[in-house]
């Protein structure tokens, strides 16, 4: 039984947490698109790692500091073309789900996250530099970012709205999105040719909550409030989808922005390896998991639709959380300053990194 097409019976898409120049030349990449991969999902962190963890990209360092390029370009060169090469192996996705799958996302400069203008000028130009179809350019759902993610997407551009904690922000992002279809639809695009997703991060939200609990004596919500906060997340999409507002867009063929299930690795160890994945299942949804996460799931994950089982139950559990002192909106938008913080130094650290190599090169180290 191929575990990814099965879970893609059952309205939900896999894509995967991670990329580097070596999955993809490999052929890595190629064998689990034939197993059933859906997409790619890309941030500062994961380029970091990819970049500084390896000797991979050495060369091309070596071409663009000979090219007298800063750190900065040599970072965008680098990036782009892995996104590049990426969506090209894709595009199979892509073409065979009609625009539904296939997508590689890449992050907007994280330390652009509360300027929404430059956000919307890098987000155009690496949409139109890369040229293809199945890009998502990824925005975070700050304050700032959300007015980006409305005037990108009515410029034409598929956007990852990446960040997302609360369902209160979630709901912000959706109205974004709404927007820029309506607006894409006024300037006379074709609504049914974009794609947007919306990451709600999940097991930060459990590592955040389980210690405030920890603290207050309770275990009975320690490893289950970062699931209700999902499942209350699918409920209110499903609310947001089925207006009168969405539907004349949905007449025009346009495509819901899915939830997508985002920072899905398991941290506490005493939670099974593949918790965000089993109790996160439904339909119109995309689970983005790390290699060893989506690598658990295909060995022992459990295939049930269980997403929109016992909203009412994940609901019960969050007004308990409430009751007993646990300020949720308190942790979510602290989880998200700390998310741009985290990509933003990853990024920084990634340029030092760059720097360091660059430097070596022209003294002929």
């Amino acid at each position: 039984m191929n575990k990814l097409n099965e879970l893609t019976k059952l309205g939900q898409s896999v894509w995967l947490d991670y990329i580097s120049r070596k999955l993809i030349v490999s052929g890595a990449l190629k064998t689990r698109i034939t197993n059933g991969l859906g997409g790619i999902t890309s941030n500062p962190t994961i380029f970091e790692k990819a970049i500084a963890g390896s000797n991979d990209y050495d060369d091309d360092i070596k071409m663009f500091t000979n090219q007298n390029l800063c750190v900065d370009e040599i970072y965008e060169h680098i990036a782009m073309k892995d996104i590049a090469m990426a969506a090209d192996e894709m595009k199979i996705v892509y073409d065979s789900t009609n625009g539904l799958d296939g997508y590689v996302s890449l992050e907007v400069n994280p330390l652009l996250a509360n300027k929404t203008n430059e956000t919307i000028e890098q987000a155009l130009r690496l949409f139109k530099e890369l040229n293809r179809k199945n890009i998502m350019i990824k925005i975070p759902g700050t304050e700032e970012g959300l007015p980006a993610v409305t005037e990108v997407l009515g410029r034409g551009v598929n956007v990852n709205v990446t960040l997302i904690f609360s369902v209160e922000n979630y709901k912000k992002v959706a109205e974004a999105f709404i927007k820029g279809l309506e607006k894409f639809d006024a300037a006379g695009g074709d609504v049914s040719k974009l794609a947007s997703v919306a990451s709600f991060f999940v097991s930060r939200v459990d590592s955040a909550v389980d210690k405030e609990l920890e603290a207050k004596g309770n275990k009975d919500l320690q490893g289950k409030i970062a699931v209700a906060n999902s499942k209350y997340a699918f409920e209110v999409s499903k609310e947001i989808y089925s207006t009168e507002r969405w539907k004349k867009l949905a007449a025009k063929n346009a495509r819901v922005q899915r939830l997508l299930w985002a920072s899905t690795g398991t941290k506490n160890p005493a939670y099974s390896d593949v918790l965000y994945v089993d109790e996160l299942i439904g339909t119109d949804t995309v689970n983005t998991l790390p290699p060893l996460t989506l690598d658990a799931f295909i060995e022992h994950g459990k295939l049930a639709p269980t997403l929109s089982k016992d909203i009412d139950g994940a609901k019960a559990q969050l007004r308990r959380l409430k009751s007993i002192g646990v300020d949720l909106d308190s942790i979510t938008t602290k989880l998200q300053i700390d998310g741009v913080k985290s990509f933003s130094d990853s990024f920084i650290s990634l340029m030092n990194t760059l720097k360091d190599k660059s430097e070596k090169i022209k003294a002929g180290v």
